[in-house]
């Protein structure tokens, strides 16, 4: 038996029209996502999350048609699943014939049901083959005009309970004499700070102690600096959430990732949290590294 809190969401359609999209805006979502599962294991997953309660809240399988004789019998696995008493939505993803041959012709691929004949013929024998799921399904989204950025604002108001996408953004600071992070999408250099470094009584200190924090931020420009850089973010941060983009990293850096990083990260990451829909990771890269 499903556990009450559990939901299971099964995603299928034709090929090409979005399934991978989909099943990557559903992760970003919080979903635990399977794909590639055989019809008649879904009550076998089901019945493992059933042992172990709270385990997974949401549950999205993901279906394709690598074979007829998997979807031949998934009318009769879905009947298996509604007799055990699990609850769920199918969504069921299509596209115009000529869109998914043009996907596929760019994609220098086969359809998987071609076999010696042409891209539309393979479509025309999944549409054949789909044609009672499709009819059974509790929601069909058309993704013929819909690009990848556009499908899966669909798929989040679709399946979110949460409002808004949330941006994770993972502010660190670093080091510049132990390298630049790779993975940073955007790079501040606080080096034009004076380094408490060179202030005896502050030098054990770090970016997170009171003291070093009051100099870092009490200094000129740096206030200015903060609030002007939280400004320029916003729009930025926006423009991601408008592309499905659900994570960033904004590296802050000094000379030994120390003192004026730490506390210009800090202070950024306190502002950046207070931004709607924006969850804030604060990693202090070089900290201790002295």
């Amino acid at each position: 038996m499903k556990p009450p809190e559990s939901e299971l969401l099964i995603v299928t359609g034709m090929s090409g029209a979005g399934r991978t999209t989909a099943a990557h805006a559903l992760e970003d979502m919080g979903w635990y996502v399977v794909e590639g599962l055989p019809p008649e294991l879904i009550t076998t997953m089901m019945d493992l999350i059933a042992r172990n309660p709270g385990s997974v809240e949401k549950l999205a399988v993901v279906l394709d048609v690598r074979s007829r004789r998997l979807y031949s019998n998934m009318r009769d696995s879905l009947a298996q699943v509604t007799a055990a008493g699990i609850g769920y939505r199918l969504l069921f993803l299509d596209a115009s014939d000529e869109l998914l041959v043009r996907r596929f012709e760019q994609g220098r691929r086969p359809h998987p049901l071609q076999g010696e004949g042409r891209i539309v013929d393979g479509i025309h024998a999944e549409r054949e083959v789909l044609k009672d799921v499709k009819d059974s399904a509790h929601l069909v989204l058309d993704t013929t005009d819909l690009n990848v950025h556009g499908l899966a604002s669909a798929v989040n108001e679709l399946f979110s309970d949460d409002g808004p996408v949330t941006l994770r953004l993972n502010v660190m600071s670093f080091g510049f004499k132990y390298g630049v992070p790779a993975d940073a999408n955007y790079l501040a250099d606080v080096r034009f700070i004076p380094n408490p470094h060179w202030v005896p009584e502050l030098r054990p200190y770090t970016g997170q102690d009171q003291n070093v924090r009051d100099y870092v931020l009490t200094n000129e420009g740096a206030g200015e600096f903060v609030d002007l850089y939280v400004q320029a973010l916003q729009p930025v941060l926006e423009g991601y959430r408008r592309e499905n983009k659900h994570y960033a990293t904004l590296a802050v850096g000094c000379t030994g990732g120390k003192h004026r990083s730490v506390a210009i990260g800090e202070e950024l990451a306190r502002r950046l949290d207070q931004l709607p829909s924006v969850t804030v990771n604060v990693v202090h890269r070089d900290l201790g590294r002295e």
